[in-house]
This record gives structure tokens, C-alpha cells and sequence, in this order.
């Protein structure tokens, strides 16, 4: 009688990971199916945009609460925290970024200089096409520095600043990019390295003005409470969405057979090495910091897990993530203090991946790398998966200036477009675990000094954190 309640109990407190992970396997089982229709045509533009819509709203909806959700979470979570405390989490934090950025490049490095597909794979050209933006690793880095101070903080919440070079016009010749026209513009797109920023200095502003700035403090603290409400409605619909965005993926991809073709052991690379440091790297990381094996952890994130890979978006999960912390009973101080900060600068998946992949274009190329031209790509890399966006294929954006790095042309990457679709996917999961992970760690270091009240702290956080602790 016993075994039946206990299943019981299991399948309700997991019922909507299960249903995720289940809209995850139903839409590809139903991508395929659809795939192999009897179409003379193919799926056109407009049916795959219709098969898309559920997904594309879904989608819409979480991205509407990124910016409450950020903003408030990382002020409350800040101002209600000691600034000695504050400090001490912050630096553990970027120790731990770093160390699993870092750790994710070297053994991408390491695998591709093993594994060598680029050889094995032989030379090949593209038949893909892609618009690559013209531009150097100087400017990518530069407008990656200058996003973190925007100029006007209600600009900051639609556009992104960016660099663009253009060819001199009556000029034939070819000149150097960085020799082009050099202007400025503000792209669509929100500018979350910025605002995390300032949420970050602004918390910091609060904590220290003590009982003069507890009001504001509050307020913010209910923001974040309330879309954290909206949030857990959000999720419930998860099941779909990730379905249906599954779906119009697979049918929108025009030549699924080059993952077991010329890019086959390239794909296979770049996922024994996403797997390896997500259930190798990050698992010894959190045994060395909680004397705990990380299993147990992860099989609770399940739903996340669902939710990143049919999003293909570190940015679009963060509200999930925190959501599912939340039950967890982690300290929502820690978690909405580290998740958006990991969900902006770090992306080891991200990382490991370009360095894979420029290193792979080079030996389809025929370009031996030296020990030099390797340490840079590491280096670049890393750079790059800061500077790149928690959106779907932002990887491809940031890969200009890791190929910039080795002397390859920008149009290279349309060598590994035909499965970016894919990695892209398994990338951005470990992005997201690798946050979850992190918000845990940091949490288990912490917990002596977050048991000890301080001025600084408002009852309600106080209250909320007991609550968390309770219900877990």
C-alpha cells in the first residue's frame, strides 16, 4: 500500500517535468512524422509558421518577464543581503564562472585536437548561406565594454549597442576590414549585460541606505515576487510551447542527413565534450564545494532542462530556473543574485563549442594552428561566450571573432551551420545547469553567513526565506 502513495506522490511533484520532457519527445516524433509526408513542395514558409505559433507565443511570454525579473530579483536580492555578504557571493561567483568557462574550453580544446574531425572529415564547401556581420574582435570586445555602461537605461531595455564597418565607397581594392567606415547603431534587442549592471550598483545604493531605502527595497521585492506568481501560471503551458517549437525546428531544417555526413564526427565532438563537462566538470566542481554529488540536483531540474532545449535560449529559461530553485528550497537571495547574472556572462556550452568549432574549420581548411594561435582561439572564445546574447544561434555571431583570431574568413561559418541548430540546443542546456548548478554551490558555501540576520535584510526577505526552507 505503501509503494502505490509513494508513486503517487512522485508523479505529482514530477508531473510537469514529465509532461516537458514528454513535449520535448512529441515533437519530435512529430517533426519526423511530418517530415516524411508525402509533400512534393516541402513545408512551406507560411505552414511552418503556423505549426510554430503555440511555440512562438510561449516564447513571447517568458521573454516579457525577463526584464521585471532580472532587474527586481537582482536588486531586492542585493540590498537585502549584508554588503560584506554581497561581496563575498559575488566573487564566488565569478571564481565559479571562470573556473567552469575556463574548464569548458580547454577540454573542447583538447577533444577537437584529439578527435581531429576536420581532417577526417575532408575538405568540403558549403552550400549554406549567411549573412555575416563584417567586423574585428576589437570591436566585438569594445561594444561588449560599452554595453555595461549604457547611456540611457530606458534604451538600454530594447536596443544593444553595436559597431558596424562598412567598405568605402569608389574603392576597389581590397582593404583591410579594419581599414572600413566605421559607424554606430543601436540594434533590437535588450541590453541585459547593462541593466544587470546597474541592478547590481543599485541594490548595492539600497543596501547601504539602510531603513531610508527600505520602501523601495519592498517594492522591488514584490516585483520580483509577483512575476515569479505570473512565472509558475507561465510554466504550466511549457509542455506545449517546447512541442510545437520542436516541431517547426525540424521541419524548417532543409538537410537534417549532414549530421551523420561530412559534419558527423564534428557534431559528435562538440556533444561528447557539452556532455563530459556537464556531468564530468561541473559534477567534480560541486563534489569539491558540497561534498555532494550533483545527481540528485540535476534530476530535479528536469523541467529546466526541457524547457532550455526547446527554447534554445539561456535567457528565455531564467525565469523557469529561478521558479524551480524556488521548490528546490534554495535561498532566493543567492538564486536571484547568481541565475541572472549566470544567464548573462556565463555560457560554458557556448564556449566549449566555438573553440571546437574554429578549431574544426581550420583543419577542413588545412591551417595548422601553433601553440599561440591555439591559446588565443582559448582565450577569444571565452570572450565570446560572455559577450554572446542568451538568445537562439547566438554563438554564430560571436564565432566571426574567434575565426578573426586565427587568420579564417568570417563566411566560414556557413561550414557548420547545417547542425548549429542542434548544438545549439545541447549548448544551452548545459548553459543552464551549469547557472542552476552554480546558484546551489554558492548557496551550500554561503549558508553559515545567510543564517545570521543582518540590518541590512527586510522582514519580508527574511520571512521568504524561512518560507523557502520551510516548504522544502
Amino acid at each position: 500500500m505503501a509503494r502505490p502513495k509513494r508513486w503517487k506522490k512522485c508523479m505529482s511533484e514530477n508531473s510537469l517535468t514529465l509532461l516537458t520532457i514528454f513535449g520535448v519527445c512529441a515533437g519530435t516524433l512529430i517533426g519526423f512524422i511530418l517530415r516524411n509526408i508525402n509533400k512534393p513542395e516541402g513545408w512551406t514558409s507560411r505552414e511552418i509558421m503556423y505549426i510554430q505559433f503555440p511555440g512562438d507565443l510561449f516564447l513571447r511570454i517568458l521573454k516579457g518577464l525577463i526584464l521585471p525579473l532580472i532587474v527586481a530579483s537582482i536588486v531586492s536580492s542585493i540590498g537585502s543581503l549584508d554588503l560584506s555578504l554581497s561581496g563575498k557571493i559575488g566573487m564566488r561567483s565569478i571564481y565559479y564562472y571562470g573556473t567552469t568557462t575556463i574548464s569548458a574550453v580547454i577540454l573542447g580544446i583538447i577533444l577537437v585536437s584529439v578527435i581531429r574531425p576536420g581532417e577526417i572529415s575532408g575538405h568540403f564547401d558549403s552550400q549554406k548561406e549567411l549573412t555575416i556581420r563584417n567586423v574585428t574582435t576589437t570591436d566585438t570586445l569594445l561594444d561588449l565594454v560599452r554595453n555595461i555602461f549604457p547611456p540611457n537605461l530606458v534604451q538600454a531595455c530594447i536596443t544593444q549597442y553595436r559597431t558596424i564597418l562598412t567598405k568605402p565607397e569608389n574603392v576597389t581594392d581590397e582593404i583591410p576590414v579594419e581599414n572600413w567606415d566605421i559607424s554606430h547603431v543601436y540594434t533590437d534587442g535588450t541590453n541585459i549585460l547593462g541593466l544587470v549592471v546597474f541592478s547590481i550598483v543599485f541594490g548595492i545604493t539600497l543596501g547601504k541606505m539602510g531603513e531610508s531605502g527600505k520602501a523601495l527595497l519592498d517594492f522591488f521585492t514584490a516585483l520580483s515576487e509577483a512575476t515569479m506568481i505570473i512565472t509558475n501560471w507561465v510554466i504550466w503551458i511549457s509542455p506545449i510551447g517546447v512541442c510545437f517549437l520542436v516541431t517547426s525546428k525540424l521541419l524548417e531544417i532543409k538537410d537534417i542527413s549532414a549530421i551523420v555526413g561530412q559534419l558527423g564526427l564534428y557534431f559528435i565532438t562538440v556533444l561528447l565534450g557539452l556532455f563530459l563537462h556537464g556531468f564530468g566538470t561541473l559534477s567534480v566542481i560541486y563534489f569539491i564545494c558540497t561534498k555532494e554529488l550533483p545527481f540528485k540536483v540535476i534530476k530535479k531540474m528536469g523541467q529546466v532542462l526541457a524547457t532550455a532545449f526547446g527554447t534554445a535560449s539561456s535567457t528565455a529559461t531564467l525565469p523557469v530556473t529561478l521558479q524551480c530553485l524556488d521548490n528546490m528550497g534554495a535561498d532566493p537571495r543567492i538564486t536571484r543574485f547568481v541565475v541572472p547574472i549566470g544567464a548573462t556572462i556565463n555560457m560554458d556550452g557556448t564556449a566549449l563549442y566555438e573553440a571546437v568549432a574554429a578549431i574544426f574549420i581550420a583543419q577542413v581548411r588545412g591551417v595548422s594552428l601553433t601553440l599561440s594561435s591555439i591559446i588565443g582561439v582559448s582565450i577569444t572564445a571565452t570572450a565570446a561566450s560572455i559577450g554572446a546574447a542568451g538568445i537562439p544561434q547566438a554563438g554564430l555571431v560571436t564565432m566571426v571573432m574567434v575565426l578573426d583570431t586565427i587568420g579564417l574568413p568570417a563566411k566560414d561559418v556557413t561550414l557548420i551551420i547545417a547542425v548549429d541548430w542542434l548544438l545549439d540546443r545541447f549548448r544551452t542546456t548545459i548553459n543552464v545547469m551549469c547557472d542552476a548548478l552554480g546558484a546551489c554551490i554558492i548557496e551550500r558555501m554561503s549558508k553559515g553567513e545567510l543564517d545570521v540576520p543582518t540590518l541590512n535584510q527586510t522582514e519580508d526577505s527574511i520571512e521568504l526565506a524561512q518560507l523557502r526552507k520551510a516548504e522544502a
